[in-house]
């Protein structure tokens, strides 16, 4: 039996209708089977504020202890203001402090943004890669995937309509399967 890799599925927007959590669904089901993904939600998580590190609260805790326990992470976010939204730097905080005992090291991660823009989110794609290279998150450089008008990508039910679409989140994520099994540490 082949061994399962665990990925934590970030997803940038709270948003209740979310693009992008229907693309990360999409890639949860596109995924070849070695890799078991599951979205780890971020929108509960109190703002990072140092002075709670030594009593962290319970939802700190237990995202901390998540990413901890996965071998993988993948991210899926609009963009805001030409940036990751703010629960998703969050997140980034929380998991990587306090200083020294970031649960993101050494994870291979890979980035799929998502926009009504023609653009995809290519602004927030890149400053997300920046942050990885402090926290050590080995970024996977190809294939990028920037989904531009990606509000016309779905229908109603928010399953992906588009088949050439398809085809390219396929393709991505049959080599992040890759690039995560060359990269993992376990």
């Amino acid at each position: 039996m082949a061994k399962t890799t665990d990925v934590a599925v970030i997803v940038g927007s709270l948003r209740k209708g979310s693009i992008n959590r229907m693309v990360a669904n999409t890639l949860m089901e596109l995924a070849p089977a070695e890799l078991k993904l599951g979205i780890v939600e971020i929108g509960q998580l109190q703002l990072y504020n140092q002075d709670l590190d030594d009593q962290p609260s319970a939802e700190w805790t237990a995202f901390r202890e998540r990413i901890a326990g996965c071998n993988a992470v993948l991210f899926v976010t609009p963009e805001y203001n030409r940036s990751i939204p703010a629960a998703l730097k969050n997140a980034l905080d929380v998991g990587s402090r306090p200083y020294g005992k970031s649960v993101w090291n050494g994870k291979p991660g890979a980035v799929v943004s998502a926009s009504p823009s023609a653009i995809g989110g290519f602004g927030a794609n890149h400053h997300l890669r920046q942050t990885f290279v402090f926290l050590n998150i080995p970024a996977m450089q190809q294939p990028e995937a920037y989904l531009g008008q990606a509000d016309k990508l779905f229908d109603q039910k928010g399953k992906l309509s588009n088949p050439d679409t398809g085809k390219f989140l396929q393709n991505f994520m049959n080599a992040y399967a890759a690039w995560v099994a060359a990269n993992s540490k376990s």
